[in-house]
Parts: structure tokens; sequence; C-alpha cells
């Protein structure tokens, strides 16, 4: 599927698109291309679904704490 941008450079995706996909989207460059990813509602519950009962036992409040530090290390090995 081709798509271009209107003059204000918005993407108008199709209605068949939206309805199997939602209305939010998050936009992650690539090297070599832009990728449009979908947003659940809730993205827990959408978590939940990818990747079944992998994190059942797993306290949500550690893993948003560790999730954190690791992006913190990240970001701070891009600036040095």
């Amino acid at each position: 599927m081709s798509k271009s941008t209107d003059e204000r450079g918005r993407l108008y995706l199709p209605k068949g698109v939206r309805d199997r996909f939602g209305d939010r989207y998050r936009i992650v460059e690539l090297p070599g291309h832009v990728a449009l990813v979908p947003v659940d509602d809730d993205p827990i519950s959408g978590l939940r679904a990818a990747v079944g009962d992998a994190f059942e036992d797993a306290d949500v409040d550690r893993l948003k704490t560790e999730a954190r530090r690791a992006i913190a290390r990240e970001a701070r090995d891009d600036t040095e």
C-alpha cells in the first residue's frame, strides 16, 4: 500500500487499516524506513496478549523500574 502526505504533512490511513489496527500509532524511525506501530488502548493488556503468561507472576512496578533504569543507562551510553 502506498500513501502520500498532504500539504500539511498528514497521512491518512484507509478505514480498513484503522478498523483492523486502531487509531493510535507510534512512529518508529529506522535506518532505512519509517514504521507505524499500533498502540493498544490498554498497553498492559496488549503486552499480556503478545507474551502470554511469561510475566504472569511479575510485579509491574518492579518491571517499570527496571525498564526505566535500562533506558537511562542506554541514554547515558549514547551521550558518552
